[in-house]
């Protein structure tokens, strides 16, 4: 039986990981060419509308999954656009993001006729893999493999210096014959990509339904966690695993017979954000992020 709550808090934990991970490995890849986007919240609420939405339509929950790629992407294009070419505010830009997702979301489930609340039919939803003590989403083993990938690709690979320079030093970056703001409107348009199949992830695959509240705050999260990681992928993911262990730990709580009247869950739920903050409150001033982030870049 001891097993048995071993093997569910793991599942839960793996699961409740994915979406903090994808949204902080995306945002890793923008910040290290020099963009900074607090708006992953409201990607991820509009990447699970879309890709909810998406499913239904078409049947399928790969489609429903590439519906909130898009949405992100083409978010994150916006932002992107407004960060480079029109050399706009970026921390501004990402709290209009964050604001109209939380309208937008909220209005669309009205019309919809589910204030507040929208069902994902199961036969659209992501199909799980049984492995005998459990089943687990093939987003997870994704998940992993994006964070291996992304690392491979910032470290090892001439896009990854390319992206790192623009990021580091983009006059020099120019000088050398790099398009800066091209790049980091890539970057951008990654990092709103991972963000949305985040947020269909909540949809499609591991919630089976949007509400205007479905993010919880997971968008700020990544962000806490892109500067545990000091926009190290691997690290993104570690971190991303710790606070999907505390929050499959108060899953757990709320749901297993006895422990909830010992333990208030609420207390429990509120772990995994304070685990999050003592660990970025221990690294915070340790890390160091590209000299440019967050400055436009304007040719002389």
């Amino acid at each position: 039986m001891e097993l048995a709550h071993f093997w569910g808090i793991l599942f839960i934990s793996l699961h409740a990981m994915v979406p903090i991970t994808l949204a902080a490995i995306g945002e890793t890849i923008e910040e290290s060419a020099g963009l900074f986007n607090i708006g992953l919240e409201g990607i991820l609420l509009l990447g699970a509308l879309a890709g909810a939405l998406g499913a239904q339509a078409s049947g399928s929950a790969v489609i429903g999954l590439m519906t909130g790629i898009g949405i992100g992407a083409m978010v994150g294009l916006i932002f992107g656009t407004i960060g480079t070419t029109l050399r706009g505010s970026q921390l501004i830009t990402g709290v209009g993001i964050n604001l109209f997702a939380l309208g937008f979301v909220a209005l669309m489930l009205s019309v919809m006729g589910a204030p507040g609340f929208h069902s994902v039919a199961r036969d659209v939803q992501v199909p799980l893999i049984p492995l005998g003590v459990g089943n687990l989403s093939p987003l997870v083993i994704l998940t992993v493999a994006l964070a291996i990938g992304v690392w491979w690709l910032l470290r090892r690979t001439q896009m990854g210096i390319w992206i790192r320079a623009v990021g580091e030093n983009p006059a020099a970056a120019d000088v050398a014959g790099l398009r800066v703001n091209a790049i980091r409107l890539g970057a951008a348009v990654a990092a709103g990509a991972f963000a949305g199949l985040a947020g269909a992830y909540l949809s499609v695959d591991w919630f089976g339904a949007v509400t205007k509240e479905i993010t919880a705050g997971r968008g700020f999260i990544a962000l806490a966690i892109v500067v545990f990681s000091g926009l190290n992928p691997l690290l993104a993911l570690l971190g991303g695993f710790i606070f999907g262990f505390f929050d499959g730990l108060a899953t757990w709580v709320a749901t297993y017979p006895g422990i909830k009247d010992i333990i208030p869950w609420q207390f429990v739920a509120m772990a995994p954000y304070v685990v999050t903050l003592a660990v970025v409150a221990g690294v915070i001033g340790r890390v160091r992020f590209p000299k440019a982030l967050g400055v436009p870049y304007m040719r002389e």
